[in-house]
């Protein structure tokens, strides 16, 4: 996607400036120009260095004497001296402005070229992805559309079937977070485009941010995030499915978002470690370790295919597929490695700017945000039950969160139409009664004002 191009530097106003460290002697060997061109490059250094311009007199040493109560222990001359020097030449050689160059990004591509993701168009409800290949058809209920007819044309263009006299057409989209979660084949339910805007304003994302989230699930949120921290942000994705983890990682390669992402096969929640702590607490009762024993040999016999209530074609099918899960997992030996049971994001603590949990028990990973969130970062859970919620929020005040908000988003549509009304009629005689026309009659004889009434009374 083309949020997820590196950025591209161009000299800008600093980087045209010419504004560097010159020697004294760049205008000549006269005492005004040498004063001059010393004035210039502590200009300089106050523009680039700020409060770390090596030329600003240090603090009094009684001062930072008195702050310590401890005296530190002497330094060698020689090794103040060549730090001193070391640090001082690092930050000389900041001041150049030929090294500010501006960052932003490229130009958008209008043209579609090999292996791009297009995302096509079929009708309002119905939406597909190709990746454009040489040769490769598309194919749907409106005919063949082949990709050579894709390269090469602009996002946005109508493209016609080969076939069936070309009645059939589509059109060629330009993929975004919010038509990718339209498309996408999905593995899990997603989190679709109002509940994602919701999030990432809740969650306050920005450009550059360092964010995690639990769930990955097909990856619509995923982009909705990316889009939000790009170019320079990162984002850490987990999940507990193998399978989902894998599909994940070449649909970000394939979308150029691999640099941005990194998706982890772990159970934030640890799930495991608890199951096994559960486990070991009741098999301390010798009645409850019978039990667990006579299960494990039945699920034994299970795997080995002597168990008696498994019939043999039941039987056969469960092996082999129990011999291609190990095959796939010799080859993802390292996510093997990467989930070992105990939970939590292992990116040590207070690195995240925020987390978002997309999890079926996600107060289980509350204590690990609460390890892994920046001081005043934000957390949000996505559940759809009020339950959930409950037992989530309850875990947050428990570790230490404040300022919670539980807010539901429900969508409704307005449909608009045009409708032209019948104008009143204006045309109709007045009919009025005997007394107003009285009265108008008098209201004409004085002139326009109402009738007089002054000398009259009321005798009872």
């Amino acid at each position: 996607m083309e949020f997820g191009r590196p950025m591209v530097q161009t000299p800008g106003i600093v980087a045209k400036s010419k504004i560097r460290l010159v020697e004294e002697t760049h205008l000549g060997d006269d005492p005004l120009d040498r004063h001059v061109c010393r004035a210039a490059n502590e200009a300089a250094k106050d523009l680039f260095l700020g409060n770390d311009n090596p030329s600003m007199p240090p603090p009094p040493r009684d001062a930072a004497a008195k702050d310590t109560n401890e005296s530190s222990p002497p330094v060698k001359p020689d090794v103040v001296n060549e730090t001193t020097t070391d640090g001082l030449q690092n930050k000389l050689s900041l001041v150049d402005c030929s090294l500010y160059n501006e960052h932003h990004l490229p130009p958008a591509r209008c043209l579609i070229q090999p292996d791009d993701l297009v995302v096509v168009f079929e009708s309002f409800n119905d939406l597909n992805f190709v990746y454009a290949k040489p040769d490769a058809i598309f194919s749907n209920r409106n005919g063949h559309f082949h990709h050579n007819d894709f390269i090469g044309q602009p996002y946005g263009c109508k493209i016609r079937s080969r076939n069936n006299h070309g009645l059939g057409f589509l059109y060629l989209l330009r993929p975004t977070p919010e038509l990718w979660a339209r498309s996408l084949p999905h593995r899990t339910q997603i989190v679709h485009e109002l509940d994602a805007s919701m999030i990432v304003h809740y969650l306050n994302l920005s450009p550059n941010m360092f964010v995690c989230e639990s769930g990955t699930g097909s990856g619509a949120m995923s982009h909705a995030i990316l889009r939000s921290i790009a170019p320079k942000g990162k984002l850490h994705t987990y999940e507990f499915n193998k399978m989902r983890v894998q599909k994940a990682r070449e649909e970000f390669r394939g979308h150029g978002l691999g640099h941005m992402v990194e998706v982890h096969h772990r159970d934030v929640c640890g799930k495991k470690t608890l199951f096994l702590e559960k486990g070991k607490n009741e098999g301390d009762n010798a009645d409850t370790s019978k039990k667990s024993d006579e299960k494990a040999t039945t699920n034994t016999d299970d795997a080995t295919g002597e168990s008696a209530t498994v019939k043999d074609g039941e039987t056969t099918e469960n092996t082999v597929e129990s011999n291609g899960n190990d095959d796939k997992d010799d080859n993802d030996k390292e996510d093997d490695e990467e989930d070992d049971g105990k939970g939590g994001f292992q990116l040590g603590q207070a690195v995240a700017h925020a987390i978002f949990l997309d999890l079926p028990e996600p107060w289980l990973a509350v204590p690990h945000a609460a390890y892994t969130l920046k001081p005043n970062g934000r957390v949000c859970s996505y559940s759809p039950c009020m339950e959930q919620t409950q037992r989530t929020v309850a875990a947050m005040r428990k570790h230490g969160f404040h300022s919670l908000r539980t807010v539901e988003a429900r969508l409704k549509e307005y449909f608009v139409d045009e409708v032209e009304m019948e104008a009143p009629p204006t045309d109709l005689p007045v009919i009025l009664t005997e007394e107003s026309l009285t009265l108008e009659k008098e209201r004409c004889a004085t002139g326009g004002g109402l009738p007089s009434t002054a000398g009259t009374s009321t005798k009872q």
